[in-house]
């Protein structure tokens, strides 16, 4: 099993990546509303999913995380997301990190019907 966190730079994205990514054979995921050190620091204003800085409404990130079962899935969502939000290593797209999971327990099983 390997963990996917994926940190999306533009949320009107969302929609499209978790239908891409349940296409994929992702059950489920847990959605957080983040932001970053860059948007803190200029801010000074506690998080929040909309940020007002300097006269402007700037959105945060939300931060997806998921468990796949293996690493050809990973390779999939990676292809996937780059298809949506565009090139990763470009400026405002996203951070995709993955990493294998010694043990996982709790997670429900789906069976076809």
């Amino acid at each position: 099993m390997y963990m996917i966190m994926f940190v999306l730079d533009n949320p009107d994205k969302l929609n499209d990546l978790l239908d891409s990514w349940t296409k994929l054979g992702v059950r489920g995921a847990t959605i957080f509303e983040t932001t970053g050190i860059h948007r803190i620091k200029r801010s000074a204003i506690p998080m929040r999913y909309l940020i007002p800085t300097r006269g402007e409404v700037e959105e945060g990130n939300l931060t997806l995380f998921v468990i796949v079962e293996n690493e050809t899935v990973v390779q999939d969502c990676l292809r996937a997301t780059e298809e949506i939000v565009g090139d990763l290593n470009m400026p405002n797209t996203g951070i995709f990190a993955a990493w294998s999971l010694s043990t996982v327990k709790g997670l429900p099983s789906y069976t076809q019907e």
